[in-house]
């Protein structure tokens, strides 16, 4: 056994050292079937672990009915939802094709994805561009204005962001996100000190590149009036991190975390691509006007890849204001939350750390084998949606991860090593 225990301490070790020494960068933004060319027409990508049409819930139906209109391949909502009940499209999460979306998730061929490289181990990762807040397709939001929205963001906005990008040599992720973290960002549910850092870094080559002035005007304000705009930009981040992670052996290190509004789902480094799966639970937290929890769909989205390297819940005692948010009784009770984290994680990232703790590096590396053993579900910030279609955001709060997914993967885990 002390053999087996060495062997799981080398792994985890190697597991974070790949984490820390990632070199995650913006590079480009693209079309999605420029970047996967294994996403092909009629292929809808979506938040979470697989799921099938008849076990999505009602935002995530919303979106695949708006995504199909988008895409042109069905007239109306009507029809897109039919064609969708009798198989006329293929769902795939996005974690297969390299990819994350936060709520639902849509990715297809036709949207443009910003493309984050980690120059470390030379892979690379992709998302979608966060349409703002509100009635928005990522919380199942899909009326004219939406697609109006996607449309733009295809036709205007990611072609400029894309070409701005490219003027460059990129821009660096991880010391913005450790300058976001003394700005009171903790990368999921805040980040306006990050999205004003990327739009300041942004800024000049938009200009530069730009040949309409008023096309510009209208770029720069979409992003400096969309205090969410990082967040796709650090999910993309994460996944770039996490992947090198994946396929460790003996590691016991979780490589990705997402749900679909159905299910949440894990993987671990050690146990490969599988995901363990189990009833994804409601968040907690505070309603928009004339909403209440009643409202409220399960949660969902890929973004929990944030938690996954250390950030979002993770590192709440940066963002005291978020706090409140989340239904936390006070600002100072911020620091409870990343202290929590602390217990279920294999070491701390000091590149990333936090004025309020001292400077501790956040949290990072959650261990299956810690979070059974303490019972401490990692804690994750998130939006809530509409549990019907169509209607989009309607608040925003904290959920747990459901303990029997990790139960799962320990199993699965400890008999892969040879001691279930």
């Amino acid at each position: 056994m002390s053999d087996i225990a060495h062997r799981i301490d080398q792994a985890n070790d190697e597991a974070l050292r790949r984490m820390l020494v990632g070199e995650p960068v913006l590079v480009d933004v693209i079309p999605a079937a420029e970047a996967m060319p294994a996403l092909k027409d009629h292929m809808i990508l979506h938040a979470g672990p697989p799921v099938k049409w008849e076990d999505m819930c009602g935002p995530m139906r919303g979106a695949v009915a708006g995504i199909a209109m988008f895409e042109g391949w069905a007239p109306d909502l009507e029809t897109a939802a039919r064609m969708a009940g009798e198989g006329a499209f293929d769902f795939q999460p996005n974690h297969h094709f390299d990819a994350v979306g936060p709520m639902t998730g849509m990715t297809t061929i036709g949207q443009p994805v910003m493309v984050v490289e980690n120059r470390a181990f030379g892979n690379r990762a992709y998302c979608t561009i966060n349409e703002g807040l509100g009635k928005v397709m990522r919380f199942g939001g899909n009326d004219a204005e939406v697609l109006d929205r996607l449309r733009w963001l295809r036709d205007d906005f990611g072609p400029a962001m894309g070409r701005a990008l490219r003027a460059g040599d990129g821009i660096p992720l991880k010391s913005l996100v450790a300058r976001g973290l003394t700005m009171g960002d903790e990368m999921h549910q805040r980040n306006v000190g990050c999205t004003g850092l990327m739009l300041r870094a942004l800024s000049p080559a938009m200009a530069k590149t730009a040949s309409d002035l008023g096309a510009l005007s209208k770029a720069l304000a979409f992003i400096g009036g969309n205090d969410q705009f990082f967040l796709n930009i650090a999910m993309a981040m994460g996944k770039a991190i996490m992947d090198p992670v994946r396929g460790i052996e003996a590691s016991s290190i979780v490589t990705a975390m997402s749900r679909n509004g159905t299910e949440f789902g894990i993987r671990v480094s050690g146990t490969g691509d599988t995901w363990f799966t189990a009833p994804v639970e409601m968040p907690e937290g505070l309603y928009f006007p004339g909403f209440t929890e009643a409202d409220a769909n399960p949660d969902m989205g890929d973004s929990t890849i944030v938690e996954t390297v250390g950030l979002g819940g993770f590192a709440m005692g940066a963002a005291p204001a978020v706090a409140g948010f989340v239904g936390a009784g006070n600002a100072s009770e911020a620091a409870n939350f990343t202290r929590a984290m602390a217990e279920i994680t294999s070491g701390q990232n000091p590149e990333w750390t936090i004025p309020a703790l001292d400077y501790q590096g956040v949290p990072s590396g959650i261990d299956i084998r810690r979070v059974v053993e303490t019972g401490l579900a990692p804690t994750i910030n998130t939006g809530i949606a509409h549990r019907e279609p169509g209607i989009g955001q309607v608040g925003a709060g904290v959920v747990r991860a459901p303990l029997a997914c990790f139960h799962q993967a320990l199993r699965a885990y400890a008999e892969k090593m040879g001691v279930a």
